[in-house]
């Protein structure tokens, strides 16, 4: 059976729970990292050098890195168009999901999850985090333009790219920061949000996390 190694308020954890519950895979979760502990230790070390989640075993195939596993999962699970079969259609999505993670992922998670939120307020860095808000803004204006024309983000049909772009909104529109007008976003947020895999594995509370830097 897959194995999955993860806490489930990781956000990276959230992108692998979700396309497993999209697929319908049967797997198993096993808790891990943060006040779960076990990534330090030898047996998961032997998984992940690095020591952080999420990971999967499936059947005695090791892998970390969320977009990794998910490109492994979906490869061996999903069917066109939700992971195209040729190069140039895949590249459509691939160019988003890579973009989400280099880009937005970094400038939202880093600068504002964590310069914001996690971040004691006696700590935060008022300038940084208005900036990266500021840079944010302008993600979400560039989505709007693409989302203009089509109801997902690779085109006509949901697919592995509006899980790793997707799996950022939750937060983004839950924290106390100022946001832009994009309609189209918003209407695309309706879609994702109507969809239970979403809500089941990436709408969690994350509360706990509120002024932790720790995990």
């Amino acid at each position: 059976m897959l194995k999955v190694w993860g806490r489930r308020n990781s956000s990276n954890v959230q992108k692998v729970m979700w396309l497993i519950g999209e697929l319908g895979l049967d797997h198993e979760h096993i808790p891990a990292g943060g006040k779960f502990g076990l990534t330090d230790t030898p047996e998961f070390r032997a998984m992940n050098p690095h020591g952080r989640v999420p990971v999967i075993d499936d059947n005695g195939t090791v892998i970390w890195e969320s977009q990794a596993i998910l490109r492994y999962l979906a490869t061996l699970h999903a069917a066109p168009p939700f992971w195209p079969g040729t190069p140039g259609e895949r590249a459509q999505q691939d160019q988003w999901m890579d973009w989400s993670v280099q880009t937005l992922q970094r400038d939202f998670l880093i600068g504002v999850f964590w310069g914001f939120y996690r971040t004691p307020e006696a700590e935060r860095n008022q300038a940084a985090i208005d900036a990266a808000v500021a840079t944010c803004a302008r993600h979400f204006r560039l989505l709007d333009t693409i989302l203009a024309d089509r109801p997902f983000i690779s085109g006509a049909d949901f697919g592995l790219a509006d899980i790793v772009v997707g799996s950022n909104l939750y937060r983004y529109y839950t924290l106390d920061i100022e946001r832009p007008a994009v309609p189209n976003v918003e209407a695309w947020r309706g879609r994702i949000e109507s969809r239970p895999a979403y809500r089941e594995h990436v709408m969690v509370d994350y509360s706990d996390l509120f002024g932790r830097l720790s995990f």
